[in-house]
């Protein structure tokens, strides 16, 4: 089932986030994020309106999750958010990613929003592959941009086009 997250699934969410920053480069961030920062990031995202979190609950155990954020803090930018999803490791390569993609756009589609974009760190086959899949688009790199576990990593940029109202 795909639904709206929940202050009760952050803890969840943050043990799949936590194991993508201590295991891999697929995020940027290189510190675990605690408690109390999870907290504060649930607190910009709605059921409805530009910027949401859905989350894959399996028989009550949080096994993904989907979000639309804020591109950039200027106004302008207002009309594009930037997406995610994680999964838990035993939970990838089913299809559950694209399902999230899919919820979240449709909830998007009487909104106000005209673009998505999402960020991927290099390599990652699998993300690259959903997010075609998905309809994106590849844009550009930003080469060796960010450092993490001592070498760098390029990130590759995809936009996708949403039919959010004028």
């Amino acid at each position: 089932m795909i639904r709206p997250g929940s202050a009760d699934d952050l803890a969840a969410i943050n043990r799949i986030y936590n194991h993508y920053i201590k295991q891999t480069i697929i995020t940027f961030d290189v510190d675990p994020w605690p408690r109390e920062k999870r907290a504060e990031w649930f607190t910009h995202y709605h059921e409805t309106g530009r910027h949401r979190l859905l989350v894959a609950d399996a028989g009550g155990e949080v096994t993904g999750y989907a979000t639309s954020s804020p591109l950039r803090p200027k106004a302008a930018y207002n009309t594009s958010v930037e997406t995610s999803v994680y999964l838990a490791p035993r939970s990838t390569g089913q299809g559950l990613g694209h399902r999230l993609y899919q919820s979240l756009f449709e909830g998007l589609a009487p909104e106000d929003v005209h673009r998505a974009y999402a960020g991927i760190a290099l390599p990652n086959p699998a993300s690259i592959k959903l997010h075609l899949r998905c309809g994106f688009q590849s844009i550009g790199i930003y080469h060796e941009v960010g450092r993490k576990f001592g070498s760098y990593h390029s990130v590759q940029w995809f936009e996708k086009t949403l039919a959010g109202k004028p």
